[in-house]
């Protein structure tokens, strides 16, 4: 079979990630080649991704978009590593860049969601869908939408007459992150459906359930798809649950597609290298933790408090003794992934507060990443409040392999998790994680087995639980030392292939 990804981001090319997804469209086309398959991974350039890399212009596709004629060109990496079935392709058009040259996402915030992200988005699917009509990608057998963003290219394959040709073609579509829906309206607005496509017609099943004179290209992905497939199993049982409610308007769909046996949960996996990344003396970390806070100082051009306030902490680190143990967390600052530690608990402190007392001197809470500001606030004021804590504000590959083999405690208490991806890289460098009994990290992490887990009824409860199981593991760590030890090995043998996940793809999405 050729399979054909679509989607807006790749971790293969530097620059090219945002999320989870990111990952997915880097290591599942390699495990699918693996099994005899042939797949095409096709991402806009935005602007800059085909000069950023060795690549070579193919053909160019043209496509209707707003009335008019539209000339999108394409481009080959000349180069894919990993396996020769796997051919990365770029789309590269004016539009595509509207946010700045390699800015893959907008993030526009002007009451005007989505705005601009879903017009290069719509631009791009209908390129998609032109060059899936006319041959530019070769034969193709199987499209694989991810997420929202090119889930118009599933309404103009099974909508619009244009594309009638391709009737048979199965589209399958995996949620990555189903809170985000890409929601725009009908029409009457410049970034509009009938802006974009002026001849489609009306379909009930491409209107969001709540606001139904609007365009939701995630449900018509799903509703216009073979099969659909969410990212762990545990998701797929919390998100069709209407006692559980997180179905994010789009429960009854849902539902009808389990009953139907068109929803499948497949676990996104891992790559398991022979040779990890050994971990830092203190010192080293130090050192690369200041170079890296200095060089995204330099980058912003003014001077953040939480960057201030960081290295003013890492300058008292090196008269202190190193930490004995160092608790990590890592990843976007959002509600779903930290809020529970901005939950005020009875005493009206934060759960983070609470947390940070019960650690002793000798230990350290350090967290990398940025998202909200709410969240950097709240971890800001706790950084010059508590010693204890060193908070980075970004990301960098090079200190996230270093926390990840240096901590003896992985925090990652999220609200909801479809997969997860940082749990799986604690565990695989020993690093057992406390997290919340949901989705992807239910499906990884066994409480006393590999990790610890809390549960809990309600955002009261979750954040108690948390507090608490957080004492619990902090104490296996300080004085059960060989039952923490067996977990660290249990976590660190655990196991998340790839192959068993390109399997049930082909298997349940492709056949």
């Amino acid at each position: 079979m050729h399979i054909l990804m679509p989607g807006a981001e790749n971790g293969a090319l530097a620059g090219g990630k945002v999320g989870g997804m990111g990952d997915v469209l880097r290591d599942l086309p390699r495990a699918v080649a693996e099994l005899g398959h042939e797949v095409t991974v096709v991402m806009p350039a935005y602007g800059y991704f085909h000069r950023s890399n060795a690549s070579v212009e193919m053909t160019s596709v043209a496509t209707r978009f707003r009335g008019r004629r539209e000339t999108v060109e394409v481009f080959r990496l000349e180069k894919t590593r990993g396996s020769k079935r796997v051919r990365t392709l770029f789309l590269e058009h004016p539009a595509f860049s509207a946010c700045g040259e390699g800015v893959i996402y907008c993030d526009d915030n002007d009451g005007q969601p989505f705005a601009r992200d879903s017009e290069k988005f719509a631009l791009f699917s209908a390129a998609v869908a032109d060059g899936v009509l006319d041959g530019a990608f070769g034969d193709v057998d199987v499209i694989h939408l991810h997420d929202w963003h090119v889930g118009t290219v599933a309404t103009l394959l099974r909508q619009h007459p244009r594309y009638a040709a391709t009737a048979s073609l199965r589209i399958v579509t995996t949620i990555h992150n189903l809170a985000l829906q890409g929601t725009r309206p009908l029409d009457g607005n410049p970034a509009s459906l009938y802006e974009w496509f002026p001849d489609l017609p009306i379909n009930p099943l491409f209107t969001d359930p709540r606001y139904p004179n609007c365009y939701n290209p995630l449900r018509a992905a799903l509703n216009f798809s073979d099969q659909v497939n969410t990212v762990s199993k545990t998701y797929v049982e919390e998100i069709c649950d209407p006692q559980q409610q997180r179905g994010e308007g789009l429960g009854e769909d849902l539902r009808r597609l389990k009953s139907e046996g068109r929803l499948h949960g497949i676990l996104n996996g891992c790559a398991y290298p022979k040779n990890l990344p050994a971990a830092p003396s203190w010192e080293e970390f130090l050192e690369d933790a200041r170079n890296t806070l200095l060089c995204w100082m330099a980058d912003e051009g003014t001077v953040r408090s939480a960057h201030a306030i960081a290295l003013e902490r890492l300058r008292e680190r090196e008269t202190t003794t190193e930490p004995r143990h160092v608790v990590t967390c890592i990843g976007r600052l959002t509600d779903q992934k930290l809020g529970l530690l901005a939950h005020t608990m009875a005493d009206g402190r934060t759960a983070l507060e609470h947390m940070l007392d019960l650690m002793q001197a000798e230990e350290e809470l350090l967290v990398l990443g940025n998202g909200q500001s709410d969240i950097e606030g709240l971890l800001t004021r706790a950084m010059a409040a508590n010693p204890k804590l060193l908070f980075l504000r970004g990301y960098s590959d090079t200190l996230s392999e270093q926390l990840y083999a240096m901590g003896k405690l992985f925090l990652m208490p999220s609200l909801f998790e479809p997969c997860g991806i940082a749990q799986m890289l604690a565990m695989r460098a020993g690093q057992p994680c406390l997290v919340n009994h949901t989705g992807g990290l239910a499906d990884t992490v066994l409480d006393e087995v590999n990790g610890f887990v809390f549960d809990g009824d309600s955002p009261d409860d979750l954040a108690m639980a948390m507090v608490q199981r957080f004492d619990q593991a902090l104490t296996r760590i300080r004085r059960h030392t060989r039952k923490y030890q067996t977990i660290c090995d249990k976590a660190s043998a655990a196991r998340f292939r790839w192959k068993h996940s390109a399997r049930a793809y082909v298997e349940h999405l492709y056949a």
